[in-house]
């Protein structure tokens, strides 16, 4: 999930805006007849443009069927900032609880929709499993790591505390590409201990020229805990793997 947050900085940027020219004596556009009407209207620009975005991106709960109400929220907004106490509806103390237990329930509905998306992909993952061990050239290893050798290179074979230089691209079950350092143009480089444990059997197995097709199940790709916000919980990742060279020994 993205994370949540607001930009405090536009908001308390854009309070002193609002505290200085508040409702009633606001009468329209004025005009900037010096440098710091213009660094002024800029501000407002800026940090106005910055409090729409994250107003817009709030994560909703399934339930909620609107969204933020911009005229309630600048309201509210406005008596907060001139310490109105008579004429505001909800205390400080009482906003804190009620975003409190908004941001909780948002957390816990993330927390039950992964869990969900992990019985589903656990699930799922057999079959994936099955179908790709039965494809012509498919290995299969003691830990079920699978690959199918597309080029078998003629150079050393990397060990766990070896530095390599690879290209790859990184696949879901479903061929969305989800990584790719061909797509960046630039290959990778990284400690062969330091990556999942799919790769790292995989290229302690490679000798450098190797290019190769890696079936990766969950438990030793990213488990239950999934990466980022495209490979889910118990994700079986698919890699077209070439080994360019050991860069560090």
């Amino acid at each position: 999930m993205k994370r949540i947050k607001f930009q405090l900085c536009a908001v308390a940027v854009a309070s002193l805006l609002l505290v200085s020219c508040n409702q009633s004596s606001y009468t329209g556009e004025k005009t900037l007849s010096s440098r710091m009407d213009s660094v002024s209207y800029a501000l407002g620009v800026n940090q106005g443009a910055m409090l729409n975005n994250d107003l817009g991106s709030l994560p909703k709960l399934s339930n909620d069927t609107s969204s933020i109400n911009r005229e309630i929220f600048l309201n509210a907004f406005l008596k907060a900032m001139n310490n109105d106490s008579v004429s505001i509806q909800i205390s400080k103390e009482d906003a804190t609880v009620i975003l409190q237990n908004y941001f909780a329930d948002l957390r816990q509905a993330e927390m039950d929709r992964m869990k969900a998306k992990a019985i589903n992909n656990k699930l799922a993952e057999d079959s994936i499993l099955t179908a790709n061990r039965a494809k012509e050239g498919m290995q299969v290893t003691e830990s079920g790591l699978m690959y199918k050798v597309i080029t078998m290179g003629t150079g050393a074979k990397p060990k766990a505390e070896d530095v390599v230089k690879v290209h790859y691209i990184g696949k879901l079950a479903d061929g969305t590409v989800f990584d790719s350092s061909i797509d960046r143009g630039m290959p990778a480089e990284f400690p062969v201990g330091g990556v999942i444990p799919g790769w790292s059997e995989a290229l302690k197995m490679m000798p450098v020229g190797s290019k190769w097709e890696l079936v990766i199940p969950s438990e030793l790709g990213y488990g239950e805990r999934g990466a980022g916000e495209m490979i889910e919980p118990n994700s079986v990742l698919f890699f077209d793997v070439e080994l360019l060279d050991i860069v560090k020994k």
